[in-house]
């Protein structure tokens, strides 16, 4: 097997609505958490490199991710351990503006096992950046969450706009997974 990180995107705050003071509560972040902490705990006991990348946002005129706030601070269920790396971002694909690539290579990681939030914004748009940047990518599509989004009148709830950015993920993009497959694979 190729060497792998585990990274863990956004899984901040203010995504749970169970956070008292949420500024974008996503249908199934307390799942989804629960299951990217499946995954951290399988990637800990293997000694895998993890890697958290928090979104901040540039100012408080943002809507959620305020910098210095509770709201943007990575949630208990995942929290960083000493060594274990923060990689924090301003844009939705993890490797604009920030160090990511380079830690990667560094480290000689060529495998991305990829989990968190949301699923249509920042982990599609680091799923397909570092697939073409050249490096085999895994999706846990369980411990991932969506937002529930409206365009031109149409509304879709979280689960079909979930669906439909992990179905184009799947057919060329990556490997998607429930976490249950993944945690098997790390473990491997």
């Amino acid at each position: 097997m190729t060497k792998p990180a585990l990274l863990l995107i956004d899984i901040q705050n203010d995504y749970f609505p169970s956070f008292n003071g949420s500024k974008m509560p996503l249908p199934g972040m307390d799942g989804a958490s629960q299951k990217a902490a499946n995954l951290l705990a399988a990637a800990r006991g293997t000694g895998m490199k993890v890697i958290h990348v928090k979104h901040v946002m540039a100012s408080d005129a943002a809507p959620f991710f305020h910098p210095n706030s509770k709201g943007a601070e990575l949630h208990n269920s995942v929290a960083p351990m000493a060594g274990e790396v923060v990689v924090e971002k301003a844009r939705p694909n993890s490797f604009v503006g920030t160090k990511l690539e380079q830690l990667l290579r560094e480290a000689g990681i060529e495998h991305l096992v990829i989990c968190g939030a949301m699923s249509q914004m920042c982990v599609d748009a680091t799923v397909r950046a570092g697939v073409d940047l050249g490096f085999k990518v895994t999706v846990a599509h369980d411990a991932c969450a969506a937002a529930d989004v409206e365009h031109d009148g149409v509304s879709a709830p979280s689960a079909m706009v979930h669906a439909a950015i992990m179905a184009p993920l799947a057919a060329s993009y990556a490997d998607v997974r429930p976490t249950s497959d993944v945690e098997a694979i790390i473990q491997n």
